[in-house]
């Protein structure tokens, strides 16, 4: 992309899906998109999609690559792993520089995090009860009821800038300041699904879990922030949620602004990936698709600028 077209994204945002290890397609469209010269004005991640869009905001997720993920692989692998070992491991060995990614001239970066709303949602996310919550959560999902959720949780997103809100629509969305000395906790927080990460996750003291459970890829939310195109990439085939429990599909055109959703053309398992397991030739393969899909985008961004 030229240099003119690079100045005409100014109402550009990429959106990243949650998915585990299947993150390793978001992260290959954001390295392709990276190669293309496509350069957003904001970044928006949740759950696994924080690290990589947190090192596309800086325009460098090239130099993180498919090696972050082969790591996390890796310390999967080691005796008594578990994922939240994984993701803890993965923040602290390959968290972006904090000094570039809060500079003034960078673009937003946004992180989306389930914040927990109610005393007796406190106890069961944090506490034993946890996992027991978590596997009826994703028995929740297949049936559409997203009742405990409503009740217990409220979608919260961080930003590196001071946005004073997500516009008159948006009205039951929190805006928190992401910086430098929480960026770990909110990194930790988005990606903590209850059934399999036993750490509890707290951010400046209260307490979190994961994205997916009230949104699974900020566009909407970007909409409403004010960006007029959003591209939004999602890590399975097919509809593109709003959260997990599917009772909302992410349209193609929101409030006037158009969204293109990127995703693989097949299931990540076809590939040898899965939330939770993978393997190595998987990964990369995976990762490689992303890149070839955003191909596809950058060309059609191309003739839309």
């Amino acid at each position: 992309m030229s240099e003119d077209n690079k100045k005409n994204n100014k109402s550009l945002a990429i959106a990243c899906a949650s998915g585990s290890f299947k993150g390793a397609f978001a992260h290959g469209v954001l390295s392709g998109l990276e190669s293309a010269g496509i350069v957003a004005n904001a970044y928006a991640a949740c759950s696994s999609s924080v690290i990589p869009a947190a090192w596309a905001t800086l325009g460098k997720v090239n130099d993180l690559g498919v090696d972050y993920w082969l790591a996390g692989l890796r310390v999967l692998g080691e005796p008594d792993a578990t994922m939240s070992k994984v993701v803890l491991g993965g923040i602290e060995s390959f968290c972006p520089p904090k000094q570039e990614l809060f500079l003034p001239e960078a673009p937003v970066y946004f992180v989306a995090a389930s914040a927990v709303v109610t005393p007796e949602a406190e106890s069961e996310t944090q506490g034993e009860k946890a996992k027991r919550l978590g596997r009826k959560l994703l028995v929740s999902a297949g049936k559409k009821d997203r009742s405990w959720v409503d009740k217990n949780l409220r979608l919260e997103i961080f930003s590196s800038k001071n946005i004073v809100n997500l516009s008159k629509y948006s009205n039951n969305v929190i805006i928190n300041e992401l910086n430098s000395n929480n960026f770990g906790e909110v990194a930790y927080a988005s990606s903590r699904m209850l059934h399999g990460w036993e750490i509890p996750a707290w951010i400046e003291g209260k307490p979190y879990v994961d994205a997916s459970y009230t949104c699974l890829c900020p566009v909407i939310e970007m909409v409403e922030a004010g960006y007029q195109r959003v591209i939004a990439i999602s890590n399975e085939p097919g509809i593109l949620s709003r959260d997990m429990f599917g009772l909302e599909e992410i349209p193609e055109n929101y409030r006037s602004a158009d969204i293109h959703i990127v995703r693989p053309d097949m299931s990540s398992t076809e590939f040898g990936v899965d939330f939770t397991s993978a393997t190595p030739s998987g990964l990369s393969a995976f990762y490689q698709h992303g890149i070839e899909k955003a191909e596809d985008v950058a060309a059609k961004l191309e003739m839309l600028v």
